[in-house]
């Protein structure tokens, strides 16, 4: 069961309006239905996605937490697609590679209902507003964002499901298009740890840091991946694997910064835990992270040392495959 409503198209000489917030109702945050309007979807006062033109780079999905005394623009993270071709490593990057529709850096993303209605670049002012529905009893917000084909060959979209009884947490299905080439694997990672400075990875066997995996780490790129099979992969207790990370700082908002860091890098808000998790896990199933020294696009250094920038699941390809990402309050 579900119900959609029709965005309002923008009148041509409209394009310069202001676009609308997103509205609540119903126990949803979504897109107004008049256009140009802002790409955000989920909880009132939990978890949200939005999509570029918000703040920030394009190619990426944006991870809001209101709860944890953010103000309205602020986001916590930014979640990445980077899909891998069958028979292939390398990864396609959403936010790096450059357009091909307007040679821009970064990949268009649109949004759309169904996937009957994805193929074709939508206006990123006129977005879906989402479908309504329920999922075992419960009610849910789901709305499918597709990105423009990777230079690899990968055609991929994932649809976000918001449940009602989960307000911190949105599920992200990957999804292959008609005409991509065969994929290996479709990451969804969460790209800037280094916001929060997560330096401790929970695992069953103990935390992992970046000093203790990299020690004497510097400079301005990214370590090597740090790999953590099933084994080491907690379980919750309906057996689905939860791998969280966390800043070994007790107030990271206190925290003192170096004369070059970028104002939008100085944490603000409570402490989070943010966690990836994943019911009915591959065999093959790996947590990697890496890690910085350095803030990204700069040479100013982290406080209190390296902290992981990018923290993922990463299993052989299924199509709908989800996966949870969760942001909790940490206490």
């Amino acid at each position: 069961m579900s119900r959609t409503d029709t965005v309002s198209p923008t009148p041509p000489d409209d394009r310069t309006a202001i676009p609308a917030p997103p509205v609540a109702e119903g126990g949803w945050l979504r897109p107004s239905a008049s256009a140009p309007a802002e790409a955000r979807w989920g909880h009132p006062d939990g978890l949200q996605i939005g999509l570029h033109p918000l703040p920030g780079p394009r190619g990426l999905l944006r991870v809001y937490t209101p709860y944890l005394d953010h103000p309205r623009e602020r986001l916590l993270n930014f979640i990445a697609i980077e899909p891998i071709p069958a028979g292939g490593r390398e990864r396609g990057y959403s936010e790096l590679e450059h357009s091909d529709l307007d040679d821009a850096p970064g990949k268009r993303f649109w949004s759309a209902d169904g996937m009957s209605d994805a193929a074709e670049p939508a206006d990123p002012l006129a977005p879906s507003r989402g479908l309504i529905g329920t999922a075992d009893g419960v009610e849910t917000l789901t709305v499918h964002v597709v990105s423009e084909r990777f230079a690899n060959g990968a055609a991929v979209a994932v649809r976000l499901r918001f449940r009602q009884d989960r307000p911190h947490e949105v599920g992200i299905a990957t999804l292959a298009l008609p005409g991509s080439v065969p994929l290996h694997a479709c990451v969804i990672t969460a790209t800037m740890g280094n916001y929060a400075r997560l330096r401790r990875l929970h695992l069953a066997d103990g935390d992992v840091t970046p000093a203790g995996l990299w020690p004497g780490f510097s400079g301005t790129g990214f370590t090597e991946h740090g790999a953590f099979g099933l084994d080491r992969l907690p379980r919750n207790a309906a057996g689905e694997v939860e791998v969280s990370a966390t800043t070994d700082e007790a107030d990271p908002s206190s925290a003192t910064y170096g004369d070059d860091v970028a104002e939008h890098w100085k944490y603000s808000g409570l402490r989070a835990v943010q966690t990836w998790i994943a019911a009915d896990p591959d065999p093959e199933v790996r947590a990697l992270v890496n890690a910085r020294a350095a803030y990204w696009a700069s040479s100013a250094a982290i406080p209190n040392g390296s902290a992981f920038e990018n923290v993922e699941l990463v299993e052989p390809f299924r199509q709908g495959r989800e996966f949870r990402f969760r942001v909790e309050p940490a206490r």
